[in-house]
């Protein structure tokens, strides 16, 4: 295998896969990517076992034929040389890799391409298509809200929920949910809910450009999730389990609606955040006469306030909360003004774009 190439042209590939190769894995093999060069055509394929991301190159110089080597190692190589470098990668009969650029020589260990694990090949069941920004949207407004390592696996992901005219992303921890939806062409669906894994999320995220209208192709069943954009294909099973029912923990008889400037209630929360309690991060909000009033204390009796003016005539009303959790929503929503609902200091609270509920965000509140 003989393989000439510009380190820009296989950087980025590389960087789309490195992600999802393991650091800590129990096969060596895992590892490595995975280099196939047919007829000009150069496949990449970064996998764990769950998820499988494969990237291809066209009109790449050099011999057909295939290998492994160390993901982390040919990425690091490949950035720590100089711009418009030209690689050499040669692979030689006592299986090293010999990488060269310029007078920097490289030798890799390699192993068996045969050996080489990929995910089966699938029937799917439902396919549709959607843009790469929509798609960016509806990972974005919610993914920060998934679980972490919880022993509800099926938090440790975002449902999709999809149905003939739009498309549903709900992520929550248990402590907050975000919910979002797009429309989308009449994809001919029933309603069809899968859960993603949470680094399944996070490695599509990469590739997808939050502006672009590029066509994502979108396949599905009941174990597997296969998104394709150009020479970009991502596979990753899917969560098994049943994620819980989200509309009924959010409140409906909420009667107090505040609707607040989302760039100041940002900068007032970040101030706030500075003496909150660092285990905890528990701010108070305080709204009462058209003002809304931020407060936050720690076990070293330092003390912070601030407040704003905000669109509220209704009865006076103080809450805490995780701000955290606040400003990771906040910075999220995309609209200039917010609507926060409210009922009482032991009721979540919502908010959403003053303008739109397509976007929704809960919180739990704590006692301070």
């Amino acid at each position: 295998m003989n393989i000439k190439i510009q380190k820009e042209t296989l950087e980025q590939p590389l960087s789309q896969i490195i992600g999802v190769v393991e650091k800590r894995q129990t096969l060596p093999i895992l590892g490595n990517v995975y280099l196939d060069l047919k007829d000009g055509q150069l496949t990449l394929v970064g996998s764990d076992l769950e998820t499988e991301i494969t990237t291809r190159v066209d009109n790449i110089e050099g011999d057909n034929g295939r290998t492994t080597v160390s993901a982390r190692k040919l990425y690091d190589i490949c950035r720590s040389l100089p711009k418009e470098s030209l690689l050499s990668l040669i692979v030689e009969q006592d299986n090293k890799m010999v990488v060269k650029a310029g007078k920097s020589r490289f030798t890799l260990q390699t192993l068996s391409a045969e050996d080489y694990p990929r995910l089966e090949e699938t029937h799917w069941k439902h396919e549709f298509s959607l843009s790469q920004k929509s798609l960016n949207q509806l990972l974005t407004r919610t993914s920060f809200s998934m679980a972490q390592q919880d022993v509800r696996y099926f938090l440790n992901g975002l449902l999709l929920e999809i149905h003939d005219d739009h498309i549903v992303s709900v992520a929550t921890d248990g402590h907050r949910l975000a919910k979002t939806q797009v429309m989308v062409e009449s994809l001919g669906v029933e309603m069809v809910q899968s859960i993603v894994p949470r680094k399944a999320v996070l490695e599509i995220g990469k590739f997808l450009d939050a502006n672009s209208d590029d066509i994502v192709d979108v396949k599905l069943n009941a174990s597997h999730i296969s998104i394709a954009s150009g020479n970009f294909l991502f596979i990753s099973k899917l969560i098994d389990g049943r994620f819980p029912d989200y509309e009924k923990v959010i409140p409906a008889n909420l009667d107090k609606h505040i609707i607040i400037d989302r760039s100041n209630l940002i900068d007032i929360l970040g101030r706030a955040a500075i003496l909150s309690n660092e285990k905890f991060r528990g701010v108070s909000l305080s709204v009462d006469n058209h003002t809304l009033e931020v407060r936050s204390h720690n076990p070293d009796q330092e003390h912070a306030k601030d407040e704003m003016e905000v669109d509220y005539a209704g009865p006076a009303i103080e809450i805490g909360f995780n701000v955290n959790y606040l400003l990771e929503a906040l910075k999220a929503c995309e609209s200039d003004k917010i609507d926060l609902g409210l009922l009482d200091p032991n009721t979540s609270c919502t908010f959403h774009a003053a303008e739109s509920n397509d976007t929704l965000y809960l919180i739990m509140p704590m006692r301070l």
